[in-house]
């Protein structure tokens, strides 16, 4: 019947991209991610002095110069410990290598899943350059509602958060092998 999947077939959005396509589209994603993140926090740099900004939504969106020596949303920002810089140089290393085994080791993955990874790794890749380069994150996008503000951010961290939602999102919607 026309327009009907054949008995055993998924939709097509859920269809597997097979090598080499999904190591193309992966790389040419994870590239533009870093890009736009490295491209963005050089405007910041060269344009906006440190711990300035200025309004581009009155009373909901800044765009500021802001450093984050922690983790995602200044987690342990201010932990005085010795090891910080080094623990999340490893944590990010780890987290490029992580996704490339699961990259390579899924032989059969949707298109979903591939992005999510991109995603995730171009979002890695940049902050762990801003980690080796200024042993800090450049932020710069600070989301408030009045005075209630939530953590300075950049491309890199919103697409980690795009990439693990895709990466969750595939595992919530693909259909179970029959």
């Amino acid at each position: 019947m026309a327009g009907t999947p054949e008995k055993g077939r998924s939709r097509p959005e859920e269809e597997a991209i097979r090598a080499p396509s999904k190591y193309v589209i992966f790389g040419l994603v994870a590239c533009l991610v870093f890009a736009a993140d490295q491209f963005t926090k050089y405007l910041v740099l060269t344009h906006v002095p440190l711990n300035r900004g200025f309004e581009i939504v009155r009373g909901y969106v800044d765009l500021v110069h802001a450093r984050n020596p922690g983790a995602a949303f200044g987690i342990m920002a201010g932990s005085l410990w010795g090891l910080r810089p080094t623990f999340f140089l490893l944590i990010s290393i780890a987290a490029l290598g992580i996704i490339l085994w699961m990259l390579i080791r899924f032989k059969d993955s949707g298109l979903m899943l591939i992005l999510g990874y991109a995603f995730f790794f171009g979002g890695a890749a940049g902050n762990l350059l801003d980690r080796i380069r200024y042993g800090e994150v450049i932020d710069f996008l600070d989301v408030h509602v009045a005075d209630v503000h939530w953590p300075a951010f950049n491309v890199a961290d919103s697409a980690l958060c795009i990439g693990t939602a895709l990466f969750f999102l595939h595992f919530f919607i693909r259909k179970p092998a029959s």
